[in-house]
């Protein structure tokens, strides 16, 4: 034997100088290439076999101060792959088993040399082969290891099954996902009794589909841990061809809880995300329609005693959280009230939502209302929110609230009372947090005498309840209206108008406004288009005079319905201080004969002494 890499190293333990080199003279002449160290104390010996680097080693068995059998332990301590083979003319058969027994590689007589050449050939061999096999042994141990810390950072398992006999390999890591000792047994039925409950049908079909198939299958599925946690699976596997008798299947088992909770957060987000966009988008729309809406005006306009009191009760109900019934006729300017109701309240930087009930058809007030989930009926292509999800934490506004259908009555009481509502075609109440203004120019007591107006309803809605007045009980403001008219459709058109004709504004003044502002709004906006001067001048034939109307102007308000006049004279006695008759009183600010307002007050029940100011 000649290693081609580098000669044989062999540490001889012997005491005769000339047995050393014969034995090298021995191994040489059968070609094998060898470098010869000789020692013969222990102590030599220990230093050599510290120092290392010692292919074999071949020992006598007596020495002077040493034994063989000594060293050979000494070897097996130090390096116990190095082959020992005892060389000596003293060994006997007995004590050559025992070296065999402790250790020791071959034993040759000295007497019979011829045969050291072999057991020197078969022991590289075989030391070769052992160190050859360790080598893999330690390989396959490192790649088990790399194997299990993978699975262990991946959270995979791997198992085998063989589909005929039942038979189950689990990996570490398999057993600790299933969480089990791994003492137990792995099986299907362990497999299907840590499975959930609502997924063991799943694992059972996939299961027996495949030792019947003998495909490849995956899935994915849950576990019901023993203390409640549920673990999310994913198992693949894949039949193989081995030897074993029946389909074998090779799979790998991965712990995708982490992965499937983030997807579920994420989605939770992506929905929140989604509803908040919707949300967002209907307030957009909301907020369009709120702009594209061109109010009677922007601001209050009036400083008329019968003005005055509307405004200190706006005042006094705006930082609250009241509901509040504004009544009186067509174009009053009642909606201008309801936003500075908002304006001035403590939501003032949330949405103001309004709603036209007389403008929206009985079969989808709901829906305008409290939005509907999709589906909910022909042409609920997809989920809308109502009114009062877009005025969350802000005010809405119902106008016309006398003209809702009895269903929606009954809906918006529930709204009122409880503070939740559902959506059509929706089960799940939800809460809102709105402030509810109403506006109407019926009289409700006459529509809940007709059976048209739930009473409930009308005493939750007219908790603080505001009369407006027509625009015929304040005629000191048309002067101011009118100016202000001017200046913002004369900035419309373009038009430098200073002022209006004498006459013109003494028509205004005398005509009885059956449509209140917004009708004088129109007349001053239709003036301005035809008027080719720098005054402004109304044309009589859009405002016909009827006899007496100059005289008595203010005398409708004797044909308001009772719960107005009421209102309005309450109003009139608050502004004046109790006083009824004279130049500062009552009923020469409502235009009325004293004895006439005093018949009234009488007839209405109205005690004017809680007017009088000392």
């Amino acid at each position: 034997m000649s290693p081609s890499w580098h000669a044989l190293r062999i540490l001889s333990l012997e005491d005769d100088p000339n047995d050393t080199e014969l034995i090298q003279g021995l191994l040489q002449s059968e070609d094998i290439l060898c470098e010869v160290t000789r020692v013969e104390t222990e102590a030599g010996f220990l230093g050599v076999l510290e120092k290392g680097g010692i292919d074999l080693i071949l020992a006598d068995y007596t020495l002077p101060a040493f034994d063989g059998i000594s060293g050979l332990k000494h070897a097996l301590r130090l390096c116990p792959d190095v082959p020992f083979i005892f060389v000596s003319g003293t060994l006997g058969e007995e004590i050559a088993i025992e070296a065999l027994k402790i250790g020791a590689t071959d034993y040759v007589l000295k007497t019979r040399l011829s045969r050291l050449a072999t057991s020197v050939r078969r022991a590289m061999r075989e030391a070769g082969e052992i160190g050859e096999r360790k080598q893999a042994q330690e390989a396959l141990r490192r790649s088990e290891a790399y194997l299990a810390e993978a699975q262990r950072l991946s959270r995979t398992g791997s198992f085998g099954w063989n589909a005929i006999t039942g038979e189950i390999y689990w990996s570490d890591e398999t057993f600790r996902i299933f969480e089990c000792d791994p003492a137990a047994r792995p099986t299907v039925d362990l497999v299907i009794a840590r499975t959930h409950p609502d997924d063991r049908a799943l694992v059972r079909e996939v299961i027996d589909r495949a030792a019947a198939e003998r495909s490849d299958f995956g899935c994915e599925h849950r576990l019901l841990m023993p203390d409640g946690r549920v673990k999310y699976l994913r198992v693949v596997a894949r039949a193989s061809a081995g030897g074993e008798p029946g389909v074998v299947y090779v799979g790998a088992i991965t712990d995708i809880t982490e992965r499937k909770q983030a997807e579920t957060a994420l989605q939770d987000a992506l929905r929140e995300i989604k509803k908040l966009k919707d949300q967002l988008y209907e307030e957009n729309v909301a907020l369009k329609e709120e702009i594209d809406k061109r109010s009677m005006f922007e601001e209050i306009v009036g400083e008329s005693p019968a003005l005055q009191p509307v405004l200190t009760r706006v005042g006094k109900v705006a930082p609250t959280d009241s509901t509040v019934l504004i009544t009186g006729e067509t174009g009053t300017g009642k909606e201008l009230i309801a936003r500075a109701i908002h304006k001035r309240s403590q939501r003032s930087a949330r949405p103001f939502v309004s709603v036209n009930c007389a403008a929206v058809p009985p079969s989808l007030i709901a829906s305008e209302l409290f939005g509907h989930e999709k589906g909910a009926f022909t042409g609920a292509t997809q989920r809308r929110l109502g009114r009062f999800e877009l005025a969350e934490g802000g005010t809405l506004f119902l106008d016309e609230v006398g003209e809702l259908p009895p269903e929606a009555q009954i809906a918006l009481l529930r709204v009122l009372q409880e503070r939740e509502f559902e959506r059509v075609g929706g089960g799940r109440p939800i809460r809102v947090n709105v402030r509810v203004l109403a506006a109407t120019n019926r009289d409700l007591q006459r529509s809940i005498d007709a059976g048209a107006f739930r009473n409930d309803l009308y005493y939750r809605l007219s908790v603080f309840p505001i009369a407006m007045p027509p625009l015929r009980a304040r005629r000191e403001d048309i002067p101011l209206l009118v100016e202000y008219f001017i200046d913002r459709y004369a900035s419309q058109a373009a038009k430098k108008i200073r002022g209006i004709e004498r006459a013109s504004l003494d028509r205004l003044r005398s005509y009885s406004w059956p449509g209140n502002i917004r009708e004088l709004q129109n007349v001053i906006e239709r003036s301005m288009i035809v008027c080719e001067s720098e005054i402004l001048t109304i044309d009589e034939s859009w405002l016909p005079v009827e006899p007496g109307e100059v005289e008595h102007g203010a005398a409708p308000v004797l044909k308001m319905p009772p719960a107005e006049q009421k209102r309005i004279i309450e109003a009139a006695l608050d502004a004046t201080g109790g006083r009824v008759s004279g130049p500062a009183g009552a009923a020469t600010r409502l235009g009325v004969p004293a004895s006439t307002l005093d018949s009234k007050i009488r007839a209405l029940k109205i005690n004017k002494h809680l007017y009088k100011t000392v």
